[in-house]
């Protein structure tokens, strides 16, 4: 298999695992505030990411990889906090829309002026991938009605997505070092990010029920963004980025089979754009 092709098998992957994060949470936060299932996923995953790097004895990566990785895990757990906050505001479909488009579309540009121009079928796939993630995040209003989205939400919701981005990108600079020592350092960052959140804006109770699917949503999580870092290694950054943020088929799938809650024709249709975009993006 050619290099974009293990890209984009890799790309699928770390979007199924993100997918899964994404759906197991979403059944945490029903039942507990969701920062604080996702604080402890972060928490718990970094205490398994740090022991596993020193029973194993792996290399230490460079200073400059650890410092790209903890910038990327400190600002995205930040835009993950702003992102909740946008959705709990207004339509939560068009907000996540918007996040989701961004989060690719930053990387997508910025790989513009570092790699250069893609070829007419990669640029191809781009654009359908970017209007797979468009129509799938874009959920329909709960029993149709129509709900007002505040201008802030889509404020919060955009520098959410931008923030995404950028972490991403960052993530994609720290991908020279040991992919679980950078992951490590991504976690403690994120952990560090989430206490000061918690601290500043203490969710209301209950504070308990969070703990076992926050450590599977964070487990899930970290195995995407591990997955990630090595699509980013063999593969162009708008490639890895468009494709993994082709996550939100896999929870809407997720939630289909177990909650038998049947996505929308709109966001079928995206899953059809996004398969076309694959096997663009991989030729």
């Amino acid at each position: 298999m050619n290099s974009s092709g293990s890209a984009a098998g890799l790309g699928l992957l770390s979007a199924a695992s993100w997918g899964g994060s994404d759906f197991v949470g979403g059944l945490g936060a029903r039942r507990a505030p969701a920062l604080l299932v996702v604080a402890a996923g972060h928490a718990v995953s970094l205490l398994a990411l740090l022991a596993f790097c020193l029973a194993a004895r792996l290399p230490f990566p460079g200073h400059h990889d650890l410092l790209f990785a903890a910038l990327g895990g400190f600002e995205g757990a930040l835009a993950l906090a702003l992102f909740y906050r946008a959705l709990a505001m207004g339509a939560m479909g068009l907000t996540a829309a918007l996040t989701g488009l961004l989060t690719a579309l930053i990387p997508v540009l910025f790989s513009l002026f570092s790699d250069g121009l893609p070829t007419r079928l990669v640029a191809a796939g781009l654009v359908l991938g970017l209007a797979a993630i468009w129509l799938i995040a874009l959920a329909p209003n709960p029993e149709g009605k129509r709900v007002a989205t505040p201008p802030v939400a889509l404020i919060y919701g955009s520098v959410a997505g931008v923030g995404f981005g950028v972490q991403l990108i960052l993530f994609k600079f720290a991908a020279d070092g040991n992919a679980m020592w950078v992951m490590t350092s991504a976690r403690a960052a994120g952990v560090a990010a989430m206490l000061l959140v918690l601290i500043v804006v203490p969710p209301k109770a209950p504070w308990r029920g969070f703990w076992l699917l926050g450590i599977l949503a964070g487990s899930f999580d970290t195995i995407g963004n591990l997955l990630y870092i090595e699509t980013t290694r063999i593969g162009r950054l708008d490639v890895a980025a468009t494709v993994c943020s082709l996550y939100p088929a896999g929870t809407i799938l997720l939630a289909a089979v177990v909650l038998r809650e049947w996505p929308a024709p709109r966001q079928w249709a995206g899953m059809a754009l996004a398969l076309a975009a694959v096997v663009l993006l991989s030729l």
